[in-house]
C-alpha cells in the first residue's frame, strides 16, 4: 500500500532518491519504481532483536546522512531504529495510525461508525509532514508491473474469455468466507466457462487449492508456479479478482485490476481498502457489530460469525455482474 505513495512522491520530486527498508519479499514491488532503492531487513535473522536492529542502524547510518527518515510502520522495531537515527542527527517523521479512531470504530459498545483516513493517505502524510508536500496521482500499475514473462500455457486461449482470479484465504480466520460457499461460487463460475486462477500460499492452502482446481474444468491453482513479478503480470491481465480483505486485494489493486472483495470481521472504513477500488465492489453484511477488529484477529463476540455466514453466493455473483 506504500507503492502508490512512493510513485507519486517520485513524480513530484524526481531528484530525490528513496531508500526503502522492508522484508525481502517487497523488493519486487519496489523494483519497477525508478529512484527507489531497496534495503532488505532480515528480522528473523541478522536483524533480529536489539543486537540485530543496532546492526541495521549502523548500516543505515553509514549510508547517510539522511534528509528525512520516514517511519511508515510505527511498531517497536521502527521506533528503535528511528530513535537511534534521530540521536545521530537525522530528521524523523512518523506515521499517525489513528489508533484511538480505530478503537472507537471497532468497539462493541458506543461504536463510532465512520470512514477513517485511508492508509495510503496516512503514508503520504508521513512524507508531507516531513517537509515534502505532494498529492497522490494515478499509478500506471499495468505498465510498471506488467513486464514479466509468463510461463507458456497459463493464459493461452484464456484471453478470449473472462479471466477471474480468486484469492480465498487471509491471515486471520475471521476474514475468511466459509470454504463451502467459495467452492460453490467457483463451480458456478466454472459452469459459465469462466477461466479461474486460484491464488494462495503454501502448506494447507496449496493442498486445498489443488483439490478445488481438480473439481473445475476451467480452473487452475497458481501456488508455487510463479514469481511475484509473474503473479503481478497475471493479475494485470485479469478481468476481476475475487478476494478477502487480504494482501492479494492490494496486489491486484496495485496493477489496476478490479477487485470484488469479501469482508467479515473487518471493514473498509478502517482504511485498508484496495487503493483505487470502487466502494460498490466491497461485499459485506450491514451488521451493527461490524467491524469488531481492525485486522480480523479477534474472535466473533456474537458466536455465530454472522458477517460471513449470512453472505450468500448469489451476493458475490451479483456483484461480479458477468452478464
Amino acid at each position: 500500500m506504500t507503492m502508490p505513495v512512493l510513485y507519486s512522491f517520485r513524480q513530484a520530486y524526481p531528484d530525490c532518491e528513496i531508500y526503502f527498508v522492508s522484508r525481502s519479499f517487497a523488493s519486487g514491488l519496489v523494483a519497477p519504481i525508478s529512484g527507489v532503492h531497496f534495503i532488505p531487513g532480515d528480522f528473523n535473522g541478522v536483524h533480529k532483536g536489539l543486537k540485530g536492529l543496532f546492526h541495521l542502524f549502523r548500516v543505515l547510518q553509514k549510508m547517510g546522512p539522511w534528509e528525512l527518515v520516514a517511519d511508515m510502520h510505527g511498531v517497536m522495531r521502527t521506533h528503535i531504529l528511528t530513535f537511534l537515527l534521530w540521536v545521530t542527527g537525522s530528521r524523523i517523521s512518523k506515521i499517525d495510525k489513528g489508533r484511538k479512531e480505530k478503537e472507537a470504530l471497532c468497539r462493541k459498545e458506543n461504536k463510532e461508525f465512520r470512514a477513517l483516513k485511508p492508509s495510503v493517505e496516512r503514508y503520504r502524510s508521513v512524507l508531507t509532514r516531513g517537509g515534502f508536500p505532494f498529492e497522490l496521482i494515478p499509478m500506471p500499475g499495468k505498465e510498471l508491473y506488467g513486464q514479466a514473462d509468463l510461463p507458456s500455457g497459463i493464459i493461452g486461449e484464456a484471453s478470449k474469455t473472462v479471466n477471474i482470479g480468486v484469492a480465498p484465504f487471509a491471515k486471520h480466520p475471521w476474514k475468511l468466507w466459509p470454504e463451502e460457499k467459495m467452492l460453490e461460487l467457483l463451480k458456478m463460475l466454472d459452469a459459465k466457462g469462466v477461466n479461474l486462477f486460484l491464488f494462495g500460499g503454501g502448506g494447507e492452502e496449496k493442498k486445498k487449492l489443488a483439490a478445488w482446481s481438480a473439481q473445475l474444468s476451467h480452473g487452475q491453482s497458481m501456488v508455487g508456479r510463479l514469481t511475484l513479478a509473474q503473479e503481478l503480470k497475471l493479475m494485470s491481465q485479469l478481468d476481476v479478482m475475487i478476494s478477502m480483505d487480504s494482501a492479494n486485494m492490494h496486489l491486484a489493486s496495485l496493477v489496476g485490476t478490479r477487485v470484488v472483495s469479501i469482508w467479515g470481521a473487518t471493514h473498509p472504513h478502517a482504511g485498508f481498502y484496495g487503493w483505487g477500488q470502487s466502494p460498490h465492489d466491497a461485499v459485506q453484511m450491514d451488521l451493527s457489530c461490524r467491524p469488531c477488529s481492525v485486522f480480523g484477529n479477534k474472535p466473533c463476540h456474537r458466536g455465530d460469525f454472522a458477517c460471513m455466514q449470512q453472505l450468500k453466493v448469489e451476493d458475490v455473483l451479483t456483484r461480479l455482474d458477468l452478464s
